[in-house]
């Protein structure tokens, strides 16, 4: 409505009446100059930082791993995180702790099994009771990692086993089987 009563006056008063209140034609030229010239700096600035973004997407590499579960996908990247100096959180920290001994009675079992498979002896029969008791431990199905104290009954097996001979025969021969 404001507007319809603003142009009829505009055709009925007089050229004075029909100005805008608040000053002349000069000082609304001086009022649009400073608005373009604060559209202009703040499309500079936005212009700045989408070049800043193209570029630094430019250096963005992007991976795609591709491959079965447990082929290690997570774990290269894990590795090209520590390579790459980006620390974990301490939560993170004690996640991997229980997927490493995991990994870890996991792999040792691989090893006493290679070994009775390859015919390779034991260099102590003491081992061969550890063996035994890792080759007893089973993980929990659907369980992720092994809880500290779980390890901690392992722990004195597993030393005894990675200094034995027959063990590090078998570790010699990983390429003979999956490790």
């Amino acid at each position: 409505m404001s507007g319809v009563v603003r142009t009829l006056s505009r055709c009925l008063l007089p050229a004075e009446a029909t100005r805008e209140p608040g000053g002349s034609k000069q000082g609304r030229r001086e009022r649009d100059a400073a608005q373009e010239r604060e559209a202009r700096r703040r499309s500079r600035e936005i212009d700045a930082m989408l070049a800043r973004e193209r570029r630094a997407v430019r250096r963005l590499v992007k991976i795609l791993l591709l491959g079965a579960g447990e082929s290690g996908k997570s774990t290269f990247l894990k590795q090209m995180r520590i390579i790459n100096g980006q620390e974990f959180d301490k939560k993170a920290l004690l996640d991997f702790r229980d997927t490493i001994y995991e990994n870890i009675l996991k792999g040792m079992r691989v090893l006493v099994d290679a070994r009775d498979k390859l015919g390779i002896s034991w260099q102590s029969c003491e081992n061969e009771k550890q063996g035994m008791l890792v080759m007893s431990w089973e993980g929990r199905v659907g369980a992720s990692g092994v809880e500290p104290s779980e390890f901690q009954l392992y722990v004195m097996a597993l030393s005894a086993l990675w200094a034995d001979a027959g063990i590090q025969e078998a570790y010699a021969r990983r390429s003979e089987f999956q490790l």
